[in-house]
């Protein structure tokens, strides 16, 4: 019997819609029966990709014991991150409050009014490496709702005053200025891994806005070290197992230091963040290899992520056949016996041998520079080319047929946008006629439906758009237009920018605290209104906000939204002190401001791509009108 989650559109909901359990989606249905029941709420927040979500599920949400327990004694609800990033942010704050670490699956523990009182991650079925079991869990909460209610009152009161405090700025405004930007280079160089790229240990993640931030640097001053840093990162990336040699695209992070077992999970974002990247820096280096890599992920995005509509999906799992990895990976009897002649030479250029590197099997990855191989089969790189390719096809063919990871065919607008920024600026990079297109289909699709009276939209599916937007979700779509206004010089695009940015101001400025709130002004209340201007794993809604506040500024010779820009990012001067690695997209926007404070229109410095852009439609701008 379905549970009220088969109403629901994402496809993480309703993997969960047959569960025995008794889940809610969020909403005052839940909410109400809460308080009306005087019982404790379970939020349960994850997302499709998830590989521990599924473990989770498969566990404990499937098992018809641990069900009974849950209904019981809690109202249930399930929550997909990536729909509501907003209740994300509140409660993971909390948990990583209370255990000193986040990640999901998030299981927490609300009092009706949703205030949180206690909570976790995954908790597995049975005590094991010091870890209660969820069954455990879920008694011992219980019983100390109804027997101590004291306790639970008490900490509720703790997590508020958190919450009270983190809504309090550190009480330092610098200005972020030139000197500021080399002193965040100089710490971020600090911890520049040389031998393998990109920062600190494992698990490594894509660094993409610090890389964004280390090209822009070199753009404005000159500093080679910079943009070495940056284009040896991601060449280390795309030789990595974290990138998909025969597919193309990038997987959300190594769980080792030198990017060869990735957790193979795909992200849009992540991709959308470094197709931009890979197009800027190719047009910094004019590296070929950092070119082949970028234009397979734009490939990857067309053949595998693009809905009939022009929307991009969300993500695909890192689990098929419920194994992780399972499609993307190669015994090395089974490379012999595609490739044939080509086998030995195929598998030393991705490092395949007999023993595997990932439980047996083979994560193809390029471990060795591609002329040091060529020298040993005493062959040029013509071809060694030529055999790649052709291995690469046969692999491809091969993997067709296999099981696929299920894909979150949701379209996010945030992440949409991101990637119509990306593919766009991919298209001027690469002349690639055919990402042009992509990047239209992709803004008309936004624009007709996923924008209602200027407001962004969440998320659609299925015909529907619904969940109104945040803060993300508002610059990152203004931005994706504004990337389309400088591909096609259309005014229409400039126009829509334009229109959204006021309508941002309108809905997410808050006067008093003289910041960006990452809900809306007409948003329901939470026990917390989230702002959070740290750039995570996407851009934070503030830092794409000063985006599309300087870009306009400059377009419009707006100088009122280049002093709001200044104001939202001054008062952030002591944080971005302490952690400049966090800020990557903040201190891009920073760069970009520098750039043409210190140079005005023009910039006779190397560029990064975007500020070729500037360059180029500062005179198509006297045809648009305002």
């Amino acid at each position: 019997m379905p549970n009220r989650l088969a109403g629901e559109t994402s496809p993480y909901l309703l993997q969960h819609a047959a569960n025995p359990v008794d889940w809610y989606p969020w909403g005052d249905d839940a909410l109400d029966r809460a308080r009306r029941l005087d019982r404790p709420i379970l939020l349960s927040i994850g997302y499709a990709a998830c590989h521990w979500c599924h473990v989770m599920a498969h566990e404990s949400f499937e098992d018809p014991a641990t069900a009974e327990l849950m209904n019981d004694n809690f109202v249930c609800i399930k929550v997909d991150r990536e729909e509501r990033p907003d209740l994300d942010a509140i409660y993971m704050q909390a948990v990583q409050s209370m255990t000193g670490h986040g990640g999901w699956p998030m299981t927490v523990f609300l009092n009706p009014a949703g205030e949180p009182f206690y909570g976790g991650t995954y908790f597995p079925p049975t005590d094991r490496h010091g870890m209660p079991s969820f069954r455990r869990v879920l008694e011992a909460v219980a019983g100390t709702y109804r027997s101590h209610p004291d306790r639970v009152a008490a900490s509720a009161e703790s997590m508020r005053r958190i919450y009270e405090a983190s809504a309090v700025s550190d009480g330092y405004a610098g200005r972020i200025d030139s000197a500021f930007l080399e002193q965040a280079f100089q710490a971020i160089a600090s911890g520049y891994d040389r031998r393998f790229g990109g920062f600190g240990g494992a698990p490594k993640f894509p660094p993409t806005m610090v890389l964004d931030f280390l090209l822009r640097h070199w753009a404005r001053t000159g500093e080679d070290t910079a943009l070495d840093m940056a284009a040896a990162t991601f060449v280390k990336m795309a030789r990595g197992g974290i990138y998909d040699q025969i597919g193309g695209g990038f997987a959300r992070y190594s769980v080792d230091e030198q990017w060869l077992v990735p957790h193979f999970e795909k992200m849009l974002y992540d991709n959308a963040l470094l197709l931009r990247l890979g197009a800027h820096l190719y047009e910094a280096t004019k590296n070929d290899e950092i070119r082949a890599a970028t234009e397979k992920a734009g490939d990857w995005l067309a053949r595998e992520m693009t809905s009939p509509e022009g929307g991009f999906y969300s993500s695909l799992d890192a689990d098929s056949e419920g194994e992780e990895g399972k499609f993307y990976v190669w015994s090395s009897d089974e490379l012999d016996s595609l490739l044939g002649a080509d086998a030995p030479l195929v598998k030393a250029y991705y490092g395949a041998t007999a023993g595997g590197n990932f439980e047996g099997s083979n994560i193809l990855n390029i471990p060795a520079d591609p002329s040091e191989i060529a020298q040993r089969f005493h062959i040029d790189i013509a071809t060694q080319s030529a055999a790649i390719a052709r291995a690469n096809q046969t692999l491809m063919q091969r993997r067709s047929q296999r099981v696929r990871p299920g894909c979150d065919d949701k379209i996010l607008a945030a992440w949409n946008a991101l990637a119509l920024r990306g593919i766009v600026e991919a298209a001027r990079a690469f002349d690639r006629a055919d990402f042009r297109d992509m990047g239209a289909r992709n803004a008309d699709f936004l624009l007709a439906h996923m924008v209602v009276d200027g407001r962004v939209m969440r998320s659609y599916k299925d015909g529907t758009a619904r969940i109104a937007g945040f803060l993300e979700d508002q610059a990152a779509v203004a931005l994706g237009f504004l990337a389309m206004f400088e591909q096609s010089l259309d005014v229409k695009w400039l126009n829509a920018s334009r229109h959204l940015a006021r309508v941002m101001l309108d809905e997410f400025w808050d006067a008093d605290a003289q910041a960006f709130y990452d809900t809306s002004n007409d948003a329901a209340k939470l026990v917390s209104r989230p702002h959070d201007p740290t750039d995570n794993a996407t851009p934070s809604g503030t830092s794409l906000a000063v985006d599309l506040l300087l870009r306009l500024a400059n377009y419009d010779d707006n100088q009122s939204y280049g002093d709001r820009a200044a104001q939202v990012m001054n008062p952030l001067a002591g944080l971005v002190t302490r952690y400049p690695s966090a800020f990557g997209h903040l201190l891009g926007d920073a760069e970009y401001a520098e750039t043409f404070a210190c140079h005005g229109e023009y910039c006779d410095m190397p560029s990064p791509g975007a500020l070729d852009i500037a360059r180029a439609t500062a005179t198509s701008n006297k045809q648009a009108t305002k």
